[in-house]
């Protein structure tokens, strides 16, 4: 397949992804079905099984979904370089947008309509992340007494610390992969299959170790985060909350509720918050650093497997490890909505504001997500300006 001489071009793709990233809200599914659409059913570029193999590598990876198939889809038939330039065109967009929010919000965070343009988006956010995090349960954890027990107990650990911890995801994954699809000798899960378990204690010990300036800590911290988060888009904002928030107090509260609020109204992948992230931390070589910390460990566990997902990709152990991991993400996304609820629903209107959001987009399918965040900053405005006479 890769000897036939593709229909488009490299530069096609590029621009494609360039498109795709200034345009494509809706978070991490909408996006995937995005380049179904253009991709496979109107410009016939990309097979349906290169599509499936690629969104299914997406999955068993750690993360942002979306960020890994654009990468995948840029291998398929320009290698190396077709997923570096895809993957460089899908994030820059949304990178430039919110280094430009960043800025506008370090001007003007102080200024009574920025704040109270927040104040009507951290609730809605709150709502989105609730029905994320439902849809998400009632897909993925299912009857599975152990998957259950696996998401109650991430959920319980999350909201009980407030944080999240990177050993009990890779203890869920191996648990689950024990309990479903035992070795007949110890061995661990196949090349590529969970890179993040391999990278763990090197990590960690990098993280005892840090002790230089902040940028070495943001870039050592979101190479973390890039490497051990399984799931949605979504699913990074606990873990995001322990250490920016409780562990290094480069943001508070407000600061972090505010910078996902950011993440969801701009287009492209959800992860992009850690640019705003590392904006309001360290400026512009904050973002850069945290960006390139989140986004390169997805595009190694991309790339690398990607000549041999064929082969490896369905070993029962290899899916066994991701279902399990997958429900502790899930878990703590849950348990998230609850810690971040508590900071920002601060009375009985961000409350409703919360409840009405959830119940918008449990009843109304396809509306979109920016337009409801619009919405409820054009509210934020108007209660506080109600609330302030």
């Amino acid at each position: 397949m890769d000897k036939i001489t593709p229909a488009y071009s490299l530069r096609d793709i590029v621009i494609y992804f360039l498109k795709l990233g200034t345009w494509g809200f809706g978070g991490p599914v909408a996006l995937a079905g995005y380049m179904h659409r253009d991709l496979v059913e109107r410009k016939g570029w990309i097979s349906e099984e290169d599509y499936r193999e690629g969104l299914a590598l997406a999955q068993l990876a750690p993360g942002p979904l979306a960020a890994q198939l654009g990468i995948y889809i840029g291998y398929v038939h320009y290698k190396v370089l077709g997923a570096t330039l895809a993957g460089l065109a899908f994030v820059l967009p949304s990178f430039l947008m919110v280094l430009a929010l960043g800025y506008v919000y370090t001007l003007w965070e102080g200024i009574p309509w920025m704040q109270a343009v927040f104040y009507g988006v951290g609730a809605a956010v709150i709502g989105i992340i609730a029905m994320s995090a439902w849809k998400l349960t009632r897909k993925s954890i299912g009857t599975d007494k152990w998957l259950i027990g696996i998401y109650v107990l991430s959920a319980v650990y999350t909201v009980w610390y407030e944080t999240e911890n990177v050993w009990l995801f890779i203890g869920a994954g191996v648990l689950y992969w024990l309990v479903k699809s035992p070795p007949k000798r110890f061995w661990l899960p196949g090349r590529g299959a969970a890179p993040s378990l391999l990278l763990a204690p090197v990590l960690q010990s990098m993280s005892a170790a840090a002790s230089g300036g902040t940028l070495w800590k943001i870039l050592l911290y979101f190479t973390k985060a890039g490497a051990f988060v399984f799931g949605s888009g979504l699913a990074i904002v606990p873990f995001l909350y322990g250490g920016v928030v409780k562990e290094y107090g480069w943001l508070n509260e407000q600061q972090f509720m505010d910078a996902v609020a950011v993440a969801m109204i701009t287009p492209g992948p959800v992860v992009i918050t850690v640019g705003f992230i590392g904006f309001l931390v360290a400026g512009f070589p904050g973002a850069c650093v945290a960006a390139f910390a989140t986004f390169f460990p997805c595009y190694l566990f991309t790339v690398l497997p990607a000549p041999y997902f064929r082969k490896y990709g369905k070993h029962p152990g290899i899916k066994a490890f991701v279902d399990g991991v997958t429900a502790a993400a899930i878990g703590a996304i849950s348990g998230a909505v609850i810690v971040l609820g508590k900071r920002s629903l601060t009375d009985a209107w961000t409350v409703g504001l919360a409840l009405v959001t959830a119940l918008i987009l449990y009843r109304f399918k396809k509306i979109p997500e920016p337009l409801i965040i619009l919405l409820a900053a054009a509210i934020g405005i108007l209660l506080k300006t109600i609330i302030s006479r």
